[in-house]
């Protein structure tokens, strides 16, 4: 059985927190460089920066699973997985619609920069993409499965944005059988699958993240979900 090393949760320069060196080219580069045979772009409520990352993953051999950060009407993280490109974007579409229309502060917030594979930029988006959506947490776990995704409630052990900070507990009703933690072990996620990942914002933080491994039947974007599942 194959095993991967992974990081999961990686920023790109289109979440305004995400720094503008977070580029599809560099984020691929810098995977290379860890060897790191999975990773996910996973921005704040936006696939955009997925084609480029994808397309650059399959030319240099590293798998890109299709991901979001999706931030909930309780201000709960959750990190998205899909099983295609496609269905991300679709999810992508149904975010932007839910977000407050409340425009970037680029001098605030940072620039919220859209990429071709060649790292050149095809716009910025408006919205600040950071802020909370209109979809309750039972929602945004509905529809990610909907599409044949995989939502994990994201970095339970912070004290800001997570599950547990925000609600004090994981509703069973989510039926979340995968939890994301910052810095394993924790002792909340018992009985539950655990994966661990940077959250990087910066090529720094990706770089001195300790990669885990996953076990997977094969080396797909289904396999992977597979395996979280």
């Amino acid at each position: 059985m194959p095993s991967l090393r992974y990081d999961f949760h990686i920023h790109s320069c289109l979440s305004p927190c995400g720094e503008e060196e977070m580029t599809p080219n560099n984020i691929v580069g810098m995977a290379q460089i860890l060897e790191l045979d999975a990773i996910a772009v996973a921005d704040h409520n936006t696939a955009k920066n997925l084609p480029a990352v994808m397309a650059l993953g399959a030319e240099a051999g590293v798998l890109v699973v299709p991901a979001i950060e999706i931030s909930t009407a309780e201000e709960v993280h959750v990190l998205s997985l899909f099983p295609s490109l496609e269905a991300a974007l679709e999810m992508d579409k149904l975010l932007y619609d839910a977000l407050p229309p409340v425009k970037n502060r680029p001098d605030i917030f940072g620039r919220q920069l859209w990429m071709d594979k060649d790292d050149g930029l095809l716009g910025e988006t408006d919205k600040l993409l950071i802020n909370a959506t209109a979809l309750s947490i039972e929602q945004v776990f509905k529809e990610v499965r909907v599409r044949g995704g995989l939502p994990i409630p994201a970095h339970i052990d912070k004290n800001a944005y997570s599950v547990l900070s925000n609600l004090g507990f994981i509703p069973p009703e989510l039926e979340a059988g995968t939890v994301e933690v910052a810095r394993p072990p924790f002792a909340g996620a018992e009985g539950l699958k655990v994966i661990s990942d940077s959250d990087a914002h910066a090529l720094e933080v990706l770089a001195q993240h300790e990669a885990h491994v996953l076990d997977v039947a094969d080396v797909t974007i289904g396999g992977v979900l597979d395996a979280l599942r």
